[in-house]
């Protein structure tokens, strides 16, 4: 088969999404499919184009079966909202001017979103080359940005509901990564005449390297961080996580001399965060580090973190806990009940989960781990366990090409 791939992140960018769109393309490539994949030039870490990629509009690359064509993503802070959304549709307008040209025949079209302009992006290449189109949805906008309090007016969050639907409307299939979205989804779609198939299609662990392995890391050395044990937030530094409970944490432990806060990423508020770290002396905030040393970073933690907003449960599923649980740590996640994060820490057994932004049960909680060593390194192993039990890439990759041969 040939797919058309339209994906705002790939390889090298390091986004998680980017990551798990590329190792998806491998799996194709290895059973013998071609694809042409329409990207952005690598931007997201610090939210500018990489050096090493400036001074071009479009590049192209070709390796096998898969050719590469990176665009420039204009890109802005998230903090800019306005400029934010402007940007991507202009990436969108020009994803679908140079993809518009590429030669067929294709077999399906895979759009990622957000942002949800590429889904119209992906509807107007399948129907140019009368082919199917799978729409992947890794959260749910606009919810995610409503719940957020990003959009406000009434009229602008109307508009933005009706061109979700109109973005739906005409895929072939729409992949969510859980039953959560699945409902969500299902319930926008229902009064569609020919409504799109909904599959559940979760994401999975995007790096192999991540081993369970010592406590003991450079990381830990080059931080300074000692014989202490490490309570760490390590991913995006936005604003859908409740950072001000580990803030309150770190503070309610600034006397014990054995405990340190670790928030490791960049994002939005990574100014406000360090600004915070100044006035707490065991509260670190660590710059987003290179993909091959994650594994090193996640096994400096002892416990790891997944703090979700209120209602954020229901929109999104963060990959990290699958990178967590690779390397064998137990997780305090403060997320929504009977959401996907909330099921798999249960049927795992690796974490605790309580109610998001209740600080009251997050620190009894842990406080729980924290004096406890023997149920730390419990959960951890039952973590490690559970993720070789989960889905693989070439089984998740097997998924998408049902939907196409469908």
């Amino acid at each position: 088969m040939r797919l058309l791939v339209i994906t705002p992140h790939y390889e090298p960018d390091t986004a998680p999404t980017g990551l798990i769109i590329t190792s998806l393309v491998s799996q194709w490539a290895e059973k013998g499919h071609q694809i042409e994949v329409i990207t952005s030039l690598p931007w997201y870490e610090k939210h500018e184009i990489s050096d090493q990629w400036k001074g071009r509009l479009v590049r192209k690359e070709e390796n096998g079966p898969v050719t590469v064509t990176r665009l420039h993503p204009f890109p802005q802070e998230k903090s800019k909202t306005l400029r934010r959304a402007v940007s991507f549709l202009a990436f969108s307008l020009l994803a679908l001017v140079v993809a518009i040209f590429k030669k067929g025949p294709f077999d399906a079209v895979v759009a990622l979103a957000p942002p949800l302009t590429l889904g119209n992006v992906g509807k107007a290449l399948a129907v140019r080359h009368r082919c199917k189109l799978i729409l992947n949805l890794q959260d749910i906008f606009p919810d995610v940005a409503i719940a957020l309090g990003k959009v406000k007016s009434r009229f602008l969050i109307k508009s933005l509901q009706k061109y979700e639907k109109f973005t739906y409307r005409g895929s072939d299939a729409l992949t969510v990564l859980s039953k959560d979205l699945e409902e969500n989804v299902s319930n926008k779609i229902s009064s569609m005449r020919i409504p799109p198939k909904v599959e559940v299609i979760p994401n999975f662990l995007i790096s192999e390297s991540i081993k369970p392995q010592s406590r003991y890391t450079k990381y830990r050395e080059e931080y300074e961080l000692g014989e202490k044990l490490v309570v760490m937030y390590a991913g995006n530094l936005g604003n859908s996580q409740s950072f001000e409970l580990m803030i309150k944490a770190a503070e309610n432990h600034e006397k014990r001399e054995d405990v340190i806060y670790v928030i490791n990423g960049s994002g939005v508020m990574s100014e406000t965060l360090k600004d915070k770290a100044t006035e707490l002396r065991n509260l670190k905030v660590i710059d987003y580090q290179p993909i091959k040393r994650l594994s090193e970073v996640l096994a400096t933690a002892d416990i790891h973190i997944v703090p979700l907003r209120t209602g954020l449960g229901h929109m999104s599923v963060p990959s990290k806990i699958y990178s967590v649980f690779a390397a064998g740590r137990p997780v305090l996640a403060s997320v929504d009940s009977e959401t996907e994060i909330e099921r798999i820490i249960r049927a795992s057994g690796a974490g605790i989960a309580v109610q998001p932004d209740d600080f009251n049960s997050f620190r009894d909680r842990l406080e729980e781990l924290i004096e406890n060593s023997e149920l730390r390194e419990e959960m951890g192993n039952k973590a490690r366990i559970w993720l070789e039990k989960w889905y693989s890439p070439e089984v998740i990759a097997g998924s998408y090409l049902d939907l196409v041969q469908q």
